[in-house]
């Protein structure tokens, strides 16, 4: 799991360990070219994730109040921009405030690959189930990809991840990698 960086050893001569974080790999530790074209292309996938959420949100939405009366439809398109520009702000927020406090306690390297594990094992179930809920949500629904919208964007948009401030710290403390 973990790699040597001759060229950055210590003067006794111990080799630097430097841990794997998903998605990163040891990249983030020089942050050079590599790193950037793994940060561009999560921003990329999250733009199209952006994109795709807007549009099934709002497609359906317009499905749904197409059957409503003008003036209804016009008073609730208008309550739904509001909420909309209100939840993208919430959502930013409530990032940049997780963010905030990851970066007070940051994972170890060990818990990064963890989390990652099992985010990846959660039941299919779940999100079929969830399914369901967008339906009951539609009159919403562009709100809610607004507040998810706003979320990811503060997400991509950081200048470094917990995970990254995590491995540095753990560095520090096992400098020989154990």
């Amino acid at each position: 799991m973990a790699s040597r960086a001759s060229s950055e050893a210590p003067a006794d001569g111990t080799p630097i360990h430097i841990p794997a974080l998903p998605k990163l790999g040891r990249t983030w530790y020089k942050r050079g070219a590599l790193y950037w074209l793994c940060r561009a292309r999560t921003t990329a996938f999250l733009l199209i994730l952006m994109g795709a959420v807007s549009f099934f949100a709002l497609a359906l939405y317009h499905g749904f109040t197409s059957e409503w009366s003008p003036t209804v439809r016009s008073a609730w398109n208008w309550a739904t921009v509001v909420a909309s520009c209100g939840a993208l702000v919430w959502g930013w927020v409530t990032q940049r405030r997780e963010h905030r406090g990851a970066l007070l306690d940051p994972p170890t390297p060990a818990q990064t690959v963890q989390a990652k594990r099992d985010h990846n094992r959660q039941a299919p179930g779940r999100a079929f189930a969830g399914r369901w809920m967008v339906l009951l949500l539609v009159p919403v629904l562009p709100a809610v990809a607004a507040y998810i919208v706003g979320w990811l964007a503060g997400w991509t948009t950081v200048r470094e991840y917990p995970s990254e401030v995590g491995a540095r710290r753990w560095m520090q403390e096992h400098p020989s990698g154990t």
